[in-house]
């Protein structure tokens, strides 16, 4: 039994986890009538999941070859220094590496420690978190490969971590709104379509008609995802984390797409610098609520 008072990301009251008391019962009345109509069913969650899908599917379709931009590679800051080339945007990789070893420590601690934890109820919940930080750890590696010296070939290793953390993400979600089987059953599925979406872009690259229309369309479902999990029950505290994470990802893309702007003033730093400050914020994020969130009553828990 826990000693320590949380707080129910729901209700937004103290509760002590894991113990059946007045508090539990009181407040899991009061969500019935309050909160629980406005919460989608399993049933229905899936439903909406597979409906966006569709949707950005149909889209994407409809649209025409997105080509890469052939000013892609030429980000703003390129200076140099201690020998690396395009120093800053090399280096600010490390926040990464930081934040998905710490994920893989903490999940690691948590599974081998004897006193009680209700990070994961089930402890097969961790993988998707597994694959999110070593995706954040690898993407280190790949982006500070990719600009040590930029091209297509070197863009290849950036983008293929990347997928590894979306799809993870999105099993993630998975697993904790609509069921754990299937969440499972989906991690290595999503990674795949992922990874291919990259390769299929890289060979469309090296045949002259480059397409990332089907690579952007798992960027765009992966962040929306993360507010459609608003909408369905969740199985534990701090689901406003999914939030700051969407509103992180945002705050990446403005930074990508105004690297230049940023670097005008002053010639401090770029954009594209920001924007692995951001994307590792959003991972920091994701260990965060891992540290801190307690399973919410067991009637709001997703079946």
């Amino acid at each position: 039994m826990f000693s320590s008072v949380k707080l129910c990301a729901l209700c937004g009251e103290g509760f002590v986890p894991c113990q059946i008391g007045r508090h539990a019962g009181r407040e899991t009345k009061r969500l019935r009538g309050i909160r629980g109509p406005n919460l989608l069913s399993r049933k229905n969650g899936i439903a909406l999941m597979l409906g966006v899908a569709a949707g950005i599917a149909v889209l994407m379709l409809r649209l025409p070859p997105l080509p890469q931009s052939a000013s892609y590679h030429h980000f703003a800051d390129q200076r140099g220094w201690l020998g690396i080339p395009n120093f800053w945007n090399v280096v600010s990789n490390v926040p990464f590496a930081v934040v998905g070893i710490s994920g893989l420590a903490f999940i690691r601690h948590n599974a081998q420690s004897d006193v009680p934890r209700q990070t994961f109820i089930d402890p097969r919940e961790r993988w998707p978190y597994i694959g999110i930080f070593a995706g954040l750890v690898l993407t280190a590696f790949g982006s500070a490969y990719y600009h040590w010296a930029t091209n297509n070939a070197h863009l290849v290793w950036d983008r293929l971590p990347m997928t590894i953390v979306f799809g993870s993400m999105v099993a993630a979600l998975v697993v904790e709104r609509i069921g754990v089987e299937v969440g499972l059953k989906l991690l290595p599925i999503f990674v795949l379509i992922g990874a291919g979406s990259v390769l299929q872009w890289y060979w469309d690259e090296l045949h002259g008609h480059g397409d990332m229309r089907l690579y952007a369309a798992i960027q765009i479902y992966s962040a929306l995802a993360l507010l459609l999990a608003m909408l369905l029950r969740p199985r534990y505290s701090g689901a406003s984390a999914f939030v700051a994470v969407f509103g992180f990802y945002v705050l990446a893309k403005i930074f990508e797409e105004t690297d230049r702007p940023i670097y005008a003033h002053g010639h401090v730093i770029s954009g594209h610098t920001l924007k692995h400050v951001a994307v590792a914020a959003a991972g920091y994020w994701i260990l965060r609520m891992l540290q801190q969130r307690v399973p919410c009553p067991a009637e709001f828990i997703a079946r």
